[in-house]
């Protein structure tokens, strides 16, 4: 009865392998010769490499002597593990019959790819970069597949599709690297990205929708400077320069953002500079200062780069040289270092770069006076509008005599000399 038992189980086990190997057919050779992948928790089969189908081999863990699946399992080449876990990762061995090393096969366990993270961004109006990362590590050797296309239009007869809206590869670069970009893209078209995450257990895709409006986000500006305005203990002049990687173009400019705090102070204080260099008026005399600027679109499209490199600088403490005419030479005259906390400020002539101390925009003050203009006629209609009801709702004596109106003759007209009497 118990080798009945015995015998039946055999042929159980014999079946449920058989099964397991029709379900689970040898995987094809992905990454280095010699390896073979499964995932924890399966059942996996793994073949012996150099043997013809249905030749029966003997398995043996590499350094062990230990029979792992003999030649009567009915298996041929096949070894079935009916549920992978860490300890079988490792380097197996198969035999013939005659003994001969058949060959050696290398046990890698790991999971299948899930949908990457893809964010893309544009440094440019001309180009843009998408980069990724996985959202679960696999443990596996992995490859990335990366496309883009045009978005599908609306068109007459529903969703059309442009002739030359792809597909297209994404240039990986340098290849192997986690970012591609696309040259030459559209400032106003959409696009969608396809970045397929492959390992040997399988791929999985993620397809993001992008336009360079939204993604837009320029390179921090370069070569940020701060300098003392000499004489003058509370200004500090800082100047820059747009990114290299920002073409410049009369139609797509950038507008900046500057903040400056003294040294030692957590608080920033911020100004949107009009160009290329802005004059802080209220440092703190003494003190070092940091300063960083950032850029946009000047139309708000995107958002705001990065801060650029912190710089420093320390408002001037000499007193500002002045030279005065005398006869025909030039002598030099120091004017009195003016005060910190003095009201009156310096003279825009003396400055390096004299500007006006108004740097009202010129469009602010268009609207001040059309404000103005509008706000006076509707007072005179106010006032011609009350001067009429007074006018109209005035009392009227009923039996005295009617008094003249403001547009009555001043002599009545029978009293004028050559008119008859009626």
């Amino acid at each position: 009865m118990s080798s009945s038992c015995s015998g039946l189980s055999r042929v159980l086990v014999a079946v449920a392998a058989a099964l397991v190997s029709a379900s689970s057919p040898c995987p094809q050779a992905w990454g280095p010769p010699g390896v073979q992948y499964g995932q924890p928790g399966r059942a996996l089969t793994l073949c012996c490499p150099g043997v013809t189908a249905g030749t029966p081999v003997s398995w043996f863990r590499d350094g062990e002597t230990r029979l792992l699946q003999g030649p009567a399992s009915g298996l041929g080449p096949e070894l079935v593990l009916a549920r992978a876990e860490s300890t079988d990762e490792g380097t197996y061995i198969c035999r013939t019959l005659d003994g001969a090393l058949g060959g050696m096969v290398t046990l890698r366990l790991g999971y299948p790819p899930a949908r990457p993270v893809v964010s893309c961004r544009a440094a440019d109006y001309e180009n843009f970069s998408c980069t990724w990362s996985p959202s679960q590590v696999s443990g596996l050797p992995t490859r990335y597949l990366t496309s883009y296309r045009k978005k599908t239009v609306p068109g007459a007869d529903g969703q059309r599709m442009s002739p030359s809206s792809g597909p297209w590869p994404c240039l990986q670069e340098p290849p192997g690297a986690a970012r591609c970009i696309v040259h030459g893209a559209e400032f106003w078209s959409q696009y969608r990205i396809n970045v397929t995450e492959v390992n040997p257990l399988g791929a999985s895709t993620r397809l993001l929708d992008v336009s360079l409006q939204s993604i837009l986000r320029p390179d921090p500006p370069q070569g940020l400077r701060v300098e003392s305005v000499p004489g003058y203990p509370r200004r500090l002049r800082a100047s820059w320069m747009y990114p290299a990687s920002w073409p410049r173009q009369p139609h797509f400019l950038l507008k900046f953002r500057l903040q400056y705090r003294p040294a030692q102070h957590p608080a920033w204080s911020t100004v949107e500079p009009a160009g290329l260099e802005e004059v802080i008026t209220d440092a703190v005399a003494g003190l070092p200062h940091v300063v960083r600027v950032s850029a946009r679109d000047f139309l708000d499209a995107g958002t705001w780069s990065s801060w650029s490199p912190e710089a420093w600088g320390t408002p001037s403490t000499e007193p500002l040289p002045k030279e005065i005419s005398v006869g025909d030479q030039q002598h030099t005259q120091t004017e009195e270092e003016p005060q910190a906390d003095s009201p009156a400020p310096p003279r825009p002539s003396l400055l390096p770069h004299p500007q006006p101390l108004d740097h009202r925009d010129p469009l602010e003050q268009v609207a001040v006076l059309a404000s103005l203009g509008i706000f006076s006629f509707l007072g005179l209609v106010a006032g011609a509008l009350a001067l009429g009801l007074w006018l109209r709702l005035r009392p009227v004596e009923k039996d005295g005599p009617q008094k003249s109106g403001l547009l009555a003759p001043m002599i009545s007209v029978d009293k004028l000399p050559g008119v008859p009497n009626l």
